[in-house]
């Protein structure tokens, strides 16, 4: 709610189908923090292939840079940086960085360390 608080625009973007990311929102309770769920499942195209970044992009109309990208996933932050993306590795369990090719701008150990990134 705190990174809602900022102005803020957040997005999901995910390989899993629209219901089932619906189902996970709605469980987590989080759908009123959320502005977009993207899913790439109907286009059939996945993360890391840069068309499914792009359908950020493109739908939000702004560019890679201006995107503050996270995840838990490493492959995934891997994709979002080499398309160009601003990249968050929230890397909770502390595990070695195995993708040292694809620079990171900032790693986290919490989403709550979001609050403190500047925009």
């Amino acid at each position: 709610a705190a990174l809602r608080e900022t102005g803020a625009r957040i997005a999901i973007l995910s390989n899993g189908t629209p219901a089932m990311l619906d189902e996970a929102v709605d469980a987590a309770g989080i759908g009123h923090l959320i502005d977009e769920i993207f899913s790439v499942d109907p286009l059939k195209i996945y993360k890391t292939a840069p068309a499914a970044y792009a359908l950020v992009t493109s739908s939000l109309q702004v560019s890679a840079p201006d995107i503050a990208f996270q995840s838990s996933n490493r492959w995934d932050i891997a994709g979002a940086k080499a398309f160009g993306m601003t990249c968050h590795w929230i890397n909770r369990s502390g595990a070695p960085d195995e993708y040292v090719e694809f620079l990171l701008d900032k790693v986290l150990s919490s989403l709550s360390g979001l609050i403190e990134v500047p925009a």
